[in-house]
């Protein structure tokens, strides 16, 4: 008798549907950029016809804050488990920074760039990537203070940690139009013994996986 096909269900489906339209959505915006990246162009891209792409985003804005909501969510719990591999003691430090510098130079930090710049004559497009944004850059904020073990009570450790961030941010807009890597890497290698000073407790010994200047 032969096998009756699984039907997939509807739910599942539309999901599916959504993974492909973001994933396209980023690629576009990477390959294309903000005024290359229309929704007829990623529809294609994602095998998705222009009226499915439409139910479930009906503007533009809408499909790019999308995508690029669940690329850094994404890209978060790929971080997690990069550093869940690292081993704890003075190298951590410099591991953790090395994984944050490389996620401000891939492709979904070319893509929110992209946007940025858009957002500035677009109000649309501003009113929509503002808010997500503000959360992406405090899920960072948290992210690193996780990563690095550090003690975010204690003064100077925000400041010093939002320092690295923002660090990493302008190396990563300046790598975006020329190999910017040799500069990077010694601009890091100082900032890592800096931070490292800045994110050691005076009163003691760190906790394990906490940062000590080596």
């Amino acid at each position: 008798m032969p096998a009756v096909p699984t039907r997939v269900p509807q739910q599942e489906r539309s999901r599916a549907t959504q993974a492909r339209l973001l994933e396209a959505t980023v690629d576009c915006l990477v390959e294309h950029g903000w005024s290359g990246t229309t929704t007829t162009v990623v529809a294609a891209r994602a095998g998705v016809s222009r009226g499915a792409q439409l139910h479930h985003y009906p503007t533009k804005a809408a499909l790019v804050t999308a995508a690029v909501t669940h690329l850094t969510e994404r890209r978060a719990v790929e971080l997690r488990t990069e550093a869940a591999a690292l081993p704890a003691g003075p190298r951590r430090l410099d591991r953790v920074v090395d994984l944050l510098a490389a996620a401000f130079t891939g492709p979904l930090f070319v893509a929110a760039l992209e946007l940025w710049v858009a957002a500035r004559t677009d109000p649309e497009l501003r009113d929509a990537l503002v808010p997500l944004e503000a959360r992406v850059g405090r899920e960072m904020h948290r992210l690193t203070v996780e990563l690095l073990g550090v003690d975010e009570r204690r003064p100077g450790v925000r400041e010093a940690v939002q320092a690295t961030l923002d660090l990493l941010r302008g190396l990563g807009v300046a790598n975006l139009l020329s190999d910017d890597s040799t500069r990077r890497t010694a601009l890091l290698h100082t900032w890592k013994r800096q931070l490292a000073i800045l994110l050691t407790p005076d009163d003691g010994p760190t906790t394990p996986g906490s940062a000590r200047p080596h």
